[in-house]
């Protein structure tokens, strides 16, 4: 059997290395020649180029050679040498062949090499991190994102036993993604068991099956708290990096609810201050919760000129733009934006906190919860006929799902939780 010799690169300066016209890759697809010729920057030339001599009509060979695989890095190339980073002349490695078929050997070096498995570039990237690497610095050699980085971080990161089964293709790229919603392996394993006998495999059921019993980062409780106090308490939260989360999942509800109270009743005993009767604290009160008390006759405190002529332009404004839209087909988002604005603007005067006199606070109490959007809501004044002084009742139950954030008393005060 005869023995295969394999032909040596050799280095042809660039000046005489044209573009063929065998070469059967036409349409632009993947890095584009400007990051190409970044990367041949950064880390020199990984490839050699295939080439042919060019001849005359005599069959003489002219000096100048036509490539026939490699046309994107010559591109890339010459790219440097017109941005003055590369000379003209620069010695190239080529594979110089002078039989067989151009458009042949064309195709075979596009077609006979196997793309990378996304999980290898994963692991890469994984690699690249774990030497030192930032995520903008991986970003920036490979022409990504830095979110893309992330996420391929992430997925790197799954069970083992979960990377095995997207190998063998038993699992798809989008159930591996729902898995990184959490970075525990054996919760991801123990949701894949069990999904594995359900008929709904999909995505969607494995982020629910893994969110289950979490918390949203939009719930009241969380904005109250705040996401770092309760990573500080030793809370985790998940997050999904491949679909909008709205700021994840806090894992662990009851030290959530732990937190909350705390912080709720260290702003009620700064309130109790005020020399209130009684005062009630609770997370939530159920609907109802001032039926049958009287309410103390406070009076707000007065606006200065200049708050007085700001809340008369913020009516105005308000006033004109709902105008404008009843008399309109269609209105912008943003008017809606702004409308909404000035509607908080003005709920802030009317709704400020009542003064009362020493003597009538001496006999009336306050109610102190979250309200709807994570603020501390004050509701003061409220005077119980015929029951004896208690000084605090507090409710450390499950907080309720139903709310009074749509009463509006004029002693409730919101509190910027800023």
């Amino acid at each position: 059997m005869r023995k295969i010799t394999l032909a040596v690169a050799s280095d042809i300066a660039l000046d005489k290395l044209v573009a063929s016209d065998a070469n059967v890759r036409r349409i632009k697809a993947g890095v584009s020649v400007e990051d190409l010729a970044e990367d041949i920057a950064r880390r020199g030339l990984l490839q050699s180029l295939n080439v042919r001599p060019l001849v005359d009509g005599d069959g003489a060979e002219i000096g100048k050679y036509g490539v026939i695989a490699g046309g994107r890095r010559l591109a890339a190339l010459k790219l440097l040498v017109k941005q003055k980073r590369l000379a003209k002349s620069a010695p190239v490695p080529c594979i110089v062949k002078g039989d067989g078929v151009e458009e042949e050997d064309s195709l075979a070096e596009n077609t006979m090499r196997e793309a990378l498995h996304p999980l290898d570039q994963f692991r890469a990237f994984k690699n690249l991190h774990d030497q030192g690497l930032s995520v903008d610095d991986i970003a920036a050699r490979f022409f990504v994102g830095a979110q893309a980085v992330r996420q391929r971080l992430k997925l790197a990161a799954a069970s083992p036993k979960l990377l095995d089964l997207y190998v063998t293709e038993e699992l798809s790229l989008e159930q591996l993604m729902a898995f990184c919603v959490t970075d525990d392996h054996a919760r991801q394993e123990e949701v894949w068991e069990a999904l594995s006998r359900s008929y709904d495999k999909g995505s969607h059921a494995i982020r629910r099956q893994l969110t289950q019993g979490a918390v949203r980062a939009s719930d009241k409780r969380a904005q109250f708290v705040g996401i770092e106090t309760y990573e500080a308490g030793g809370g985790i939260v998940l997050r999904d990096l491949f679909n909008r989360d709205d700021g994840g999942w806090l894992q662990d509800a009851a030290l959530l609810d732990r937190l909350a109270r705390e912080k709720l009743e260290q702003a009620a005993e700064a309130i109790r201050e005020e020399g209130w009767k009684w005062s009630e604290t609770a997370i939530d009160f159920p609907y109802g919760h001032t039926n049958g008390l009287g309410l103390l006759p406070g009076t707000q405190a007065p606006l200065t000129d200049e708050e007085q002529a700001r809340y008369d332009a913020t009516v105005a404004e308000y006033d004109r733009l709902s105008e404008e839209r009843e008399s309109a087909d269609d209105f912008p988002e943003e008017v809606d934006r702004r409308m909404a604005e000035l509607e908080a603007e003005i709920a802030a005067v009317d709704e400020r906190s009542a003064i009362y006199e020493p003597t009538e606070i001496a006999r009336a109490g306050v109610f102190v919860s979250v309200d709807y959007d994570g603020h501390l809501k004050v509701e003061r004044g409220f005077v119980r006929s015929g029951v004896s002084t208690r000084r605090q009742s507090f409710r450390s139950e499950p907080i309720s799902t139903a709310s009074c954030a749509g009463r509006r008393w004029k002693a409730c005060e919101t509190v910027s939780n800023a």
